[in-house]
């Protein structure tokens, strides 16, 4: 359960990140999401820390919420997706992922 309460939390990092940009715009209701969106990924954050090592659960959560932030980037705002830029996002989510493994 720690581990889908984490993931989810990396997703609402992502929200959250989404209406920073949305804030930026003056889009209505931006700030409410974004208070609420990062309130409940740190809520889980620090549920799933009750079994998850501290370093494996900031790290996962952390690097979801930087692939899925640059990857919504690229694909809504039309951000530049080169490949060295893609080459590391993908050391960031095998970072990640090895973590995992190893640990």
């Amino acid at each position: 359960m720690s581990w889908i309460a984490l993931l989810i939390a990396g997703c609402l990092e992502v929200v959250g990140v989404l209406n920073v940009k949305r804030l930026g715009e003056n889009k209505k209701n931006a700030l409410y999401y974004m208070v609420l969106s990062f309130g409940l990924s740190f809520f889980l954050l620090s549920y799933a820390m009750n079994e998850i090592p501290m370093g494996m659960a900031y790290a996962t959560w952390t690097g979801i919420g930087t692939v899925g932030s640059a990857l919504l980037g690229m694909i809504i705002f039309n951000e530049s997706s080169d490949w060295k830029r893609l080459f590391c996002i993908a050391l960031i989510l095998f970072s990640a992922v090895g973590l995992k493994v190893i640990v």
